[in-house]
């Protein structure tokens, strides 16, 4: 019997992990999931993200407003984990916001409960997000998938939250701090792994995402500028032909002309 392997566990013996700094609130809470589940519990998100690696539980329930690393950073971590990335998370927490609601269900969660709330309403939508994974068709458990080192699965939520918000990207501290580190660390981190800033990471993938978008859309270059992020046409035309060596419209003509020139497979 295993958890997330394929199995069907018995609603007694189902793990959930809770990460919240101050799990005394939830006594109430507890004392019900304990009467039907095993409860394990972590007091910060950074100590939750380190103990659902080690334990692998059925779900996590998770707060938002934790000191260090918040419950969003917490997921996206969770979520860019081979060994996590499968396990429901609902977050539980008194961040009530509409905008709050939304980054938490964009950043993985499966269910966003506002505290204060019936522990047994908590216990139902567990039950069912529970219900919906074991009756998922058999997988090779989390534990036999290969390991990501921590710089690997920082580097993997900085780069989802990075090409999410190309048109409107957050300054670097931001960045970092939505995949709970800092900015110097998170620039050494794309420096190990990728051999090159972050900075000159999201300039690849803002042509990237570019030549994209002159290949399979009618947009105007200005157009396509404002969506990759530039703030102006011309410094986007001078951008892509440093890379490319052709204008925006160049290549877009290019591409057009070797389509025309392409005999009819049929």
């Amino acid at each position: 019997m295993t958890n997330n392997g394929g199995y069907m566990l018995s609603a007694a013996r189902h793990h959930i992990l809770i990460i919240d700094d101050a799990p005394e609130d939830q006594g109430s809470l507890t004392a019900l999931l304990q009467q039907h589940m095993r409860v394990s519990i972590a007091t910060g998100g950074r100590q939750g993200f380190h103990r659902a690696q080690a334990l692998l539980p059925d779900l996590i329930l998770l707060d938002v407003f934790m000191p260090g690393m918040d419950g969003f950073a917490t997921c996206r971590l969770l979520q860019e984990s081979t060994r996590t990335s499968a396990i429901p998370i609902i977050f539980l927490t008194s961040a009530s916001q509409d905008d709050q609601r939304l980054q938490g269900l964009t950043s993985g969660g499966v269910d966003y409960v506002i505290k204060p709330c019936l522990p047994a309403e908590v216990l139902a939508r567990i039950r069912i997000h529970l219900s919906k994974v074991t009756a998922m068709p058999a997988a090779e458990p989390s534990a036999s998938m290969p390991s990501l080192s921590q710089g690997e699965i920082t580097l993997r939520a900085a780069m989802r939250v990075i090409n999410d918000n190309l048109a409107t990207l957050p300054p670097l501290a931001d960045i970092a701090y939505q995949v709970g580190t800092h900015d110097k660390r998170l620039s050494a981190i794309f420096r190990q792994h990728l051999g090159m800033t972050v900075f000159a990471w999201i300039r690849e993938q803002r042509l990237r995402a570019a030549r994209e978008w002159l290949a399979c859309s009618p947009m105007s270059i200005q157009d396509i500028a404002a969506e990759i992020g530039f703030h102006s046409a011309a410094n986007f035309a001078t951008a892509f032909r440093k890379r490319m060596g052709v204008t925006p419209s160049q290549y877009r003509t290019n591409l057009q002309q070797s389509q025309q020139s392409t005999p009819d497979a049929s």
